[in-house]
């Protein structure tokens, strides 16, 4: 089988929050045009991989690569054209409407001589069209409920239109029929040649959803490949503590978590 093309990567990396220690080592290809789910129980480091791979955290040791270039040579809006990054607990300015906060998305495609585009426009309509926001436009984002509020927020990234989504735990605050409509948003947009990067909780949800796992403990990368290859009751023990047997989902034929914890 031919390797699978990896624009963007991290090699040897060691992560670390002052003197605490959270990966060491760790690497990781991130397969282009592929949907990679990353999971693992709480504080096993997948947020903090994620934003290493945006620059948001300095590797201590080794480095992310984009390109083939070290990430810590490029400029930031550079970046921010092919990378487009969702992170946890954003708060909008106050008193902005969904509009104005999804155009922030288009940043990275300004310049100081540069006005206000259709291609921009369409942009942003496609995007809020996208996340299910077309309606809520006009709408402070303070008066949006939680869900509302985190679906403003994708559609934001989505504006920037990048290569590259990385996504931490983009379901938090949606409810469940929103959580699969995203989920199926983000395969469509890896049908059509995005690379999507998402922590997610639920491990049901990644294997229906991703064509490649990345399972994480104590900072570790213990597993990664296709979810019908690497998920069974041992790894999900091992990485969840969660007792459980490994059955087909019934709709998709993926690995479904049945836990057995009375």
């Amino acid at each position: 089988m031919t390797a699978a093309r990896t624009r963007l990567s991290a090699r040897d990396i060691t992560l670390a929050y002052d003197e605490r220690v959270v990966s060491a080592g760790l690497s990781l290809g991130v397969p282009d045009g592929a949907f990679t789910a990353v999971v693992g129980a709480n504080a096993s480091g997948k947020s903090t991989l994620l934003r290493a791979l945006v620059r948001l955290v300095r590797p201590s040791g080794g480095a992310v690569l984009l390109d083939g270039r070290d990430v810590r040579e490029l400029r930031s809006k550079k970046i921010a054209k092919e990378v487009g990054f969702l992170p946890q607990n954003l708060v909008a300015p106050e008193e902005m409407v969904t509009r104005r906060l999804v155009a922030r998305g288009r940043y990275p495609h300004q310049s100081p001589l540069s006005t206000w585009s259709a291609g921009d426009e369409r942009a942003v309509a496609e995007a809020m069209d996208a996340a299910g926001v077309a309606d809520l436009a006009d709408r402070p984002v303070a008066e949006l409920s939680g869900g509302q509020r985190q679906r403003v927020w994708m559609a934001m990234v989505l504006a920037q239109e990048t290569g590259h989504l990385l996504l931490d735990e983009p379901t938090t605050f949606l409810d469940i029929a929103h959580q699969y409509q995203l989920l199926a948003l983000l395969a469509r947009l890896r049908d059509r040649g995005r690379t999507i990067v998402a922590v997610l909780h639920d491990i049901n949800q990644a294997c229906r959803y991703a064509d490649h796992l990345v399972a994480m403990k104590d900072g570790r990368i213990v597993a990664e490949g296709p979810p019908e290859r690497i998920v069974d009751a041992a790894l999900v023990e091992d990485v969840f503590g969660l007792p459980c047997v490994v059955v087909p989902d019934p709709v998709t034929g993926t690995p479904m978590v049945v836990p057995t914890v009375e």
